[in-house]
């Protein structure tokens, strides 16, 4: 028997048609909503507060200002409490549906919602609105989740990364559409905004109509349903070449792991200790991006910068600037990822942040003393974005994607997705209440979160770009203290005895 070395394998590929169209698509109709739905609420918020209060006192009750701030926490909260809800039911849905099924079941939870807002003023019934919000981010939720791990098993490994910060662009670019129609003389006015919170539901049409002509993940085909008649045609499909016996074969080897391990649940994914370090690093990655700031930015944009002293007229068009700069440097990391990689694309994204959180929370504090300080304020939020949008928002999908295998993924993103989804809802729902409590200081917070998560990358974190499955799990082999073993005979995976009782010895294939 002689060990049999991965690493010759090529499984480099061009970008094909069908899989370029497959990722725009899955990520237009699925990733595309989870951004639009952040931003969504933000311009109109001044309108829907009026209608807020109108339907409350209409029913012979007053509104204070107390009520109405939680009236609005909860509509802006119940959107990632949503999200998470939705992440928890990612790896049954996967497992049971598949990638493109799930991905086409969601659909329900966006047109049910956009339909529910587009006629709560109708009806007179902000309620309704709440709910919405909530069953729009179970979509959000499992798409966040489901569209990277699609995209991460159609992909090459050579074109791993990019593809998989399509998914972020397309958030950003929700993010901004959200922004362009918030304008008060688009839809972001009394009139408008139950037209804008429906529109959510026309990318989902789109996708169900469009998706099903295109294939399903190989993987999850051959590994998880031994379809490989119908995985191989996907996979020529989407290299656009008859020959794919080398990556299928990595499959295999993939395959007869995943024969005596079986799918891995939550549980066991916590009990493993041949995962520790990565479960551990995705947690603190999901943490670290969510509560960084980024989306307190994103729910209470015109809030912020009207505190940072931009007039009410113009906060709109600053919101929609700062929205483009996200989709510019969010496109720049599509192409720069697999040359500068994923490490240092987090360590410059959360220093950037760490430092722009602090020159911010100064300027805050100073602009009613010095004149110049609100365009400071203004300067740090766009450098933030920027730093944003280049680490801490599109890679940590992509490095949870990579570091766990094919048993373990649905498990891992179930994880990553419920801490994703959960911390956003805490920043969505604490953060008025801590800027009325902390004003300038609530952003010293965030500098904190940055600062650690960027200590913790520097440590942990391996670089993971270009490299099979096989190589990225040696990379975690020795701090798991456990040892890699990939034995061929007749192409067989054999998986030998634990050596002793404090080191393990694994397959990682």
């Amino acid at each position: 028997e002689t060990p049999l070395n991965l690493s010759h394998l090529s499984i480099s590929c061009r970008l094909t048609l069908v899989l370029a169209l497959a990722t725009l698509i899955s990520a237009f109709g699925s990733s595309f909503q989870y951004g639009y739905n952040v931003a969504v609420v933000n311009s109109p918020a001044p309108d829907m507060q009026k209608f807020y209060t109108s339907v409350y006192e209409s029913r012979n009750a007053t509104v204070t200002d107390n009520v109405l701030t939680l009236l609005w926490s909860l509509t802006v909260s119940m959107y990632p409490m949503g999200g998470f809800f939705g992440s928890l039911m990612v790896a049954p849905l996967v497992n049971n549906f598949g990638r493109k099924g799930t991905l086409l079941f969601n659909n329900i939870f966006s047109i049910v919602p956009a339909i529910m807002m587009g006629i709560s003023e109708v009806v007179g019934s902000f309620e309704i609105i709440i709910v919405a919000r909530f069953l729009v981010g179970i979509c959000a939720g499992l798409s966040s989740n489901v569209v990277p791990m699609y995209l991460g098993e159609l992909a090459p490994k050579n074109l791993r990364g990019a593809v998989g910060i399509v998914p972020q662009l397309f958030i950003t670019v929700g993010i901004l559409v959200a922004q362009v129609f918030g304008i008060r003389s688009i839809l972001g006015n009394a009139e408008g905004w139950p037209i804008m919170l429906a529109l959510t539901g026309i990318p989902a049409v789109l996708e169900l109509f469009i998706l099903p002509f295109f294939p399903e993940s190989p993987r999850y085909m051959l590994i998880q349903k031994g379809d490989e008649k119908n995985a191989r045609k996907a996979l020529q499909r989407l290299r656009g070449w008859q020959d794919v016996d080398e990556e299928l074969q990595e499959m295999r080897l993939e395959e007869q792991s995943e024969q005596a391990e079986g799918q891995l649940s939550v549980f066991t994914l916590f009990t493993l200790r041949s995962l520790r370090w990565q479960l551990v690093s995705i947690i603190i990655m999901n943490m670290g991006q969510q509560l960084s700031g980024v989306n307190a930015i994103y729910y209470y944009a015109d809030s912020i910068f009207s505190s940072a002293g931009v007039k009410d007229n113009d906060v709109q068009y600053v919101t929609v600037g700062t929205g483009s700069v996200n989709v510019l440097m969010t496109l720049a990391a599509v192409f720069i990822v697999e040359t500068s990689g994923r490490k240092l694309l987090l360590l410059i994204g959360f220093g950037i942040c760490c430092a722009a959180c602090v020159i911010l929370t100064v300027a805050l504090s100073l602009q009613d003393t010095l004149q110049w300080m609100p365009y400071v304020s203004i300067a740090c939020i766009i450098i933030y974005v920027i730093g944003h949008a280049i680490g801490p928002s599109p890679i940590p999908t992509v490095v949870t994607n990579e570091i766990f295998r094919q048993s373990s993924r649905p498990a891992a993103f179930m994880v990553a997705g419920s801490v994703h989804w959960l911390s956003n809802f805490i920043v969505g729902l604490v953060f008025p209440f801590l800027e009325k409590g902390l004003g300038a200081y609530s952003f010293i917070i965030f500098a904190f979160i940055c600062l650690a998560t960027f200590i913790y990358i520097w440590v942990v974190i391996p670089e993971t770009k270009n490299t099979t499955f096989l190589e990225i799990s040696k990379l975690f082999a020795a701090r798991n203290k456990v040892e890699i073993v990939v034995e061929a005979e007749e192409q067989k995976m054999k998986e030998p005895e634990v050596r002793d009782d404090k080191q393990d010895v694994i397959t990682a294939f």
